[in-house]
C-alpha cells in the first residue's frame, strides 16, 4: 500500500544498490518522493548522473569526493576539475568533508583532506550549491572549513560530535540528518533530539548496514517513525516539515 506522507531520502549510495528498479518501486510504494543520490569518486558520480537521466525527477544527483577515497594518485585538481564540469546537472556537491578516523588518516592524511574539502567548498561558493558534509570524529574542523569558505547552505550527513559544534551548525542556518543510526546510537539520537525539526532532513545512507539489514531508500519510513516517537510529534508533522527542508536545501521540483 502506498503511503499517505512523502518523503525524501536526503542521502542514498544508489549505485551500490542491486536490482535497482525494483528498490526503487518498494522506495516509490512506501512514500518516498525524491532521493537524493550521492556520489563519493569520479565513478560513482558518473553513475549518478546517469541514474539521474534515467529516473529524472525522483533521483537527484549530487557530485562527491569522499575523504575516505582521497589517496594522493588522481591529481586533486582533476577531481575537482571532473566535479565542475557536471556541477550544473547537480543539486548538490557531496558526499564530501573530513574523516579523523584512523583507518582513513592512513590512507589520506588530514592535509589532502583539507585541500580536497576547501576545494570543493570554493565550488560550492561559486555555484551556490548545497554540500553535503561528511565529517566523522571532524566535526569542528569540518564547521569551521564550510563556514569561513561562506557557504550558506549544508547539511551535517549522520552527525554525531558533541552539542557545542552541533550548536554551531544549527545557529549557522545548516541541516542535520537523522539516519537509520536513530534508533540505536546514542550519540546520533541526542543529536536529533537537540535539532529542531525546522532544521533536520530523512536519510538512509544506504545500502549501510543496521540491525543485520541492508537498508534502501523505502527504510526512511523507519526513520521518520523514530523521530516522530522521540520528539512526541505526528508522522504528519516530521514528514511534511523534513520533506518541505529537503525541497528547499536542493532546490527539488
Amino acid at each position: 500500500m502506498t503511503s499517505s506522507y512523502r518523503l525524501i531520502d536526503s542521502h542514498a549510495h544508489l549505485e551500490e544498490l542491486e536490482d535497482l528498479p525494483s528498490v526503487l518501486e518498494r522506495a516509490r510504494e512506501s512514500g518516498v518522493a525524491a532521493i537524493v543520490a550521492v556520489g563519493s569518486d569520479p565513478a560513482s558520480n558518473r553513475r549518478v548522473l546517469e541514474l539521474a537521466a534515467t529516473y529524472r525527477g525522483f533521483v537527484y544527483p549530487a557530485l562527491g569526493l569522499h575523504p575516505g577515497l582521497l589517496n594522493g594518485s588522481t591529481p586533486l585538481d582533476d577531481h575537482i576539475r571532473t566535479i565542475e564540469d557536471s556541477l550544473s546537472e547537480a543539486v548538490a556537491i557531496g558526499e564530501v568533508g573530513l574523516d579523523y578516523h584512523k583507518r582513513v588518516l592512513g590512507v589520506g592524511g588530514k592535509d589532502l583532506q583539507h585541500r580536497a574539502f576547501g576545494a570543493v567548498l570554493n565550488l560550492a561558493k561559486r555555484y551556490a550549491k548545497p554540500v553535503i558534509v561528511h565529517s566523522r570524529y571532524a566535526w569542528r574542523d569540518s564547521f569551521a572549513l564550510a563556514s569561513v569558505a561562506g557557504v550558506d547552505r549544508a547539511v551535517f550527513h549522520w552527525y554525531t560530535g558533541p552539542t557545542s559544534v552541533l550548536k554551531d551548525i544549527l545557529d549557522r542556518g545548516y541541516f542535520v540528518s537523522a539516519t537509520p543510526a536513530v534508533e540505536y546510537h546514542a550519540e546520533h539520537r541526542r543529536t536529533v533530539k537537540e535539532a529542531p525539526l525546522e532544521s533536520l532532513l530523512l536519510e538512509t545512507d544506504c545500502p549501510v548496514v543496521y540491525q543485520g539489514q541492508r537498508s534502501e531508500p523505502a527504510d526512511v519510513g523507519r526513520v521518520l517513525r523514530t523521530v516522530a516517537d522521540m520528539k512526541g510529534l505526528s508522522l504528519e508533522t516530521v514528514a511534511g516539515k523534513t520533506t518541505a527542508n529537503a525541497r528547499c536545501l536542493f532546490d527539488l521540483e
